[in-house]
């Protein structure tokens, strides 16, 4: 599904931006920098071009580590298990921002002009992230139509979920990835893209705040979530 772009921009948290560029909740931020984020959040929002697609696939079974889900696709993940042995389904999605963005940083730090680069780099992050928030919202909303709840995302890469996982988050989607593909590697092109799973269950099975990072000791960790 194809959004307008000013869905996103409007949710753009400039803070998360100036914290993606290195800056913490109490560093004293160049006035230049703040300028920075806001001029080019409205100069160069016209590239940002999100589009998203999502199915629901049923839980056949869970043995360990392993998820058996609709259409054969297995998941290889104890944290994950833990998590899917309480729930009923699970979505699957698959979103990007597109290319426009991510070229324009290659072509500027190609021509040396690394601030600016840097800047809308962090700007694109945050839109894939805020594209991320809303289409966890679509599911949300859905699954409570259905008299189901939801639970964090979570994406190949996360905890002990292996990227070449990527695979199977793929080929649950089917023929429509949102505009997104898979390269060899397990890498997403475009490259400000982001996969993964949310998981569906009734309410008394506490999914909502089932966190591994609570139990998790890597705390260097960037997709940290507490």
């Amino acid at each position: 599904m194809i959004l307008t772009d000013n869905v996103i921009v409007e949710r753009i948290d400039k803070r998360r931006v100036l914290t993606t560029l290195g800056y913490s909740r109490d560093a004293r931020i160049p006035n230049r920098i703040i300028s920075l984020v806001d001029e080019y959040t409205r100069e160069f929002y016209h590239l940002i071009d999100p589009t998203y697609s999502y199915v629901v696939r049923d839980i056949n079974s869970v043995h360990g580590e392993f998820v058996t889900i609709e259409g054969g696709g297995i998941l290889s993940s104890k944290i994950l298990a833990r998590l899917l042995e309480q729930c009923d389904k699970m979505a699957v999605f698959t979103l990007t921002i597109g290319s426009n963005l991510e070229n324009l940083v290659a072509a500027l730090a190609r021509d040396g002009d690394i601030l600016k680069a840097t800047v809308l780099d962090a700007i694109a992050s945050n839109a894939v992230e805020q594209t991320a928030e809303f289409v966890q919202a679509q599911v949300k909303e859905r699954a409570r139509f259905i008299g189901l709840f939801t639970s964090r995302r979570f994406s190949p890469g996360y905890c002990d979920w292996n990227i070449s996982q990527q695979e199977v988050v793929f080929g649950a989607m089917g023929d429509d990835t949102g505009g997104v593909s898979l390269t060899d590697g397990y890498l997403m092109v475009p490259r400000k893209s982001i996969s993964g799973i949310i998981g569906l269950g009734s309410s008394d099975r506490n999914i909502e705040e089932y966190n591994p990072c609570v139990m998790c000791q890597k705390r260097s960790c960037q997709d940290r979530r507490i």
